[in-house]
């Protein structure tokens, strides 16, 4: 089980990075929160991991917080939920606003991420309320501050691509994201899109 891995960062995009640890690389499968959390590359980086092994293959998941892991492996816990959708979840909405949302029973903003209908948002609801409280009470809930970059609306459109939005349906809700505040962070700024998306 590898539980955490600390190497040189060799290639990076939304939804996978590499990591090159004493000569070998190895793919690491990211949400957009870490992906936008981790530096440039040849940069050091140290993910908190999670090994996920099938019997035809073995695939690892990499977090920049101890608390995204955590919320990774209750919600790969929840019936109809695997790694990848668990990812997507966590590529749709922070951290610490999931876990606001499964203790408040808030299914609009569940049902807001791709993937997640209204049986699985009430699923998850049930399953995890209260593990999500006891989460909740054990740290300290501050917002997320939001990192200045260049290219936030290609940044953006890359990101929905990858959620499995239509480059069309992701163009046109960036766009109107961006008409509406030119100077909004890129975290912002995906929040924004995915609930036009959500709307639509």
């Amino acid at each position: 089980m590898i539980a955490q891995i600390r190497g040189r960062l060799i290639h990076k995009e939304p939804g996978s990075v590499v990591v090159e640890a004493n000569g070998l690389g190895y793919r690491v499968f990211v949400s957009l929160t870490t992906f936008y959390e981790i530096p440039d590359l040849e940069q050091t980086v140290i993910l908190h991991t999670h090994t996920h092994v099938r019997e035809d293959a073995l695939q690892l998941f990499g977090f920049s917080s101890a608390l995204e892991k955590e919320l990774f492996q209750i919600l790969i816990g929840v019936t109809g939920i695997g790694p990848k959708l668990a990812l997507n979840i966590l590529s749709g909405i922070a951290p610490e606003e999931l876990l606001h949302s499964l203790d408040q029973r808030d299914m609009n903003r569940l049902q807001s991420v791709p993937g997640i209908g209204r049986k699985m948002a009430e699923r998850m609801v049930v399953d995890l309320q209260e593990k999500a409280r006891k989460i909740g009470s054990r740290i300290a809930l501050a917002p997320s501050a939001a990192r200045p970059t260049e290219r936030w609306a290609e940044d953006v459109i890359s990101a929905l691509l990858n959620l499995g939005y239509k480059k069309g349906q992701a163009e046109k809700a960036v766009e109107m994201v961006f008409r509406q505040d030119p100077n909004l962070a890129l975290e912002k700024a995906l929040k924004e899109s995915l609930k036009i998306l959500a709307a639509v």
